[in-house]
C-alpha cells in the first residue's frame, strides 16, 4: 500500500482532522498525526488487512527547541509487507516548566513502546497517559532534570562524583 493510499485510508476511517500535515522531503516520508488519535491510528494501521503495521522499529522524542514544541516519532513497519511507515505528533512545550509534555502511549499497541516511552520520559521528560510502568530507565530514580533537552543545564556533581 503506498503512501497516499495510507492517507486516503486514514482519512477516511478517522476523518481528516487525523492528518495535520506531511513531510515528504526526507528519505522517508511521514504523517503529521493529531496526538490525540496516535494510538487509535496506530491500533487501526496495526490490525487492518491492508496496512498490518505489525512491528514498531523505533519511537524517538524529539526536543524541537527552535520551534517551541516537543514531539515523538514513530517508526511502524509491516514485516508481511516488506514496507515501512513514520508517524509523527508534536505539542507546543508547556509554559510552566514543571508541567510535562504529554502523548497518548501506544504500549498497548506495541509492547515494544514499553521501553521506548520510558527512555524518551527518561531523557527528555515527555509523559506517556496510560503508560503501565512510566519511570526512568536509564538514569538513576533521584536523578534531576531530562538531559537531552536542549535546556538541560548539568549538573557539576551527582552524590560527590564529579559529572564532567
Amino acid at each position: 500500500m503506498s503512501f497516499e493510499e495510507i492517507k486516503l485510508l486514514l482519512s477516511a476511517q478517522f476523518g481528516d482532522g487525523v492528518i495535520l500535515g506531511e513531510e515528504t522531503s526526507g528519505l522517508q516520508p511521514a504523517l503529521l498525526i493529531e496526538p490525540d488519535q496516535i494510538a487509535a491510528v496506530c491500533l487501526f494501521l496495526r490490525n487492518h488487512p491492508q496496512t498490518y503495521f505489525d512491528f514498531l522499529a523505533c519511537l524517538s522524542g524529539v526536543d524541537y527547541h527552535q520551534e517551541n514544541r516537543f514531539g515523538v516519532v514513530y517508526h511502524l513497519s509491516s514485516l508481511p509487507y516488506q514496507t515501512q511507515l513514520t508517524l509523527k505528533v508534536s505539542t507546543e512545550k508547556p509554559t510552566d516548566p514543571e508541567v510535562l509534555p504529554s502523548f497518548p502511549t501506544v504500549s498497548n499497541v506495541y509492547r515494544t513502546a514499553d521501553w521506548f516511552e520510558r527512555e524518551a520520559y527518561d531523557l527528555l521528560g515527555i509523559d506517556f497517559k496510560g503508560h503501565p510502568d512510566l519511570r526512568r530507565i536509564l538514569l538513576p530514580d533521584d536523578w534531576e532534570g531530562f538531559p537531552l533537552r536542549e535546556d538541560y543545564k548539568s549538573a557539576e556533581y551527582y552524590k560527590g562524583i564529579k559529572i564532567d
